[in-house]
């Protein structure tokens, strides 16, 4: 596996970790009328996984000429 092939794994995975993470604040803000410290936390998830995905296209448009192999 390249570095370019890890480095894509890696970010989908922190994509899907950060909305995973930004839901279940949101969810725990709402459902128990948590402090708005987890409003906080939820939104700045939600915003850092936006902040990955245009990471991963800029990035994908960098490494356009490198192989995957």
């Amino acid at each position: 596996m390249s570095l370019k092939a890890f480095h894509l794994v890696f970010i989908i995975a922190s994509i899907v970790l950060a909305f995973g993470f930004g839901a279940w604040l949101l969810r725990q803000c709402f459902a128990f009328d948590g402090p708005v410290i987890e409003l906080a936390g939820g939104i700045a998830s939600i915003v850092a996984g936006i902040g990955l995905i245009v990471y991963e296209r800029y990035f994908l448009k960098k490494t356009r000429n490198v192989s995957y192999l």
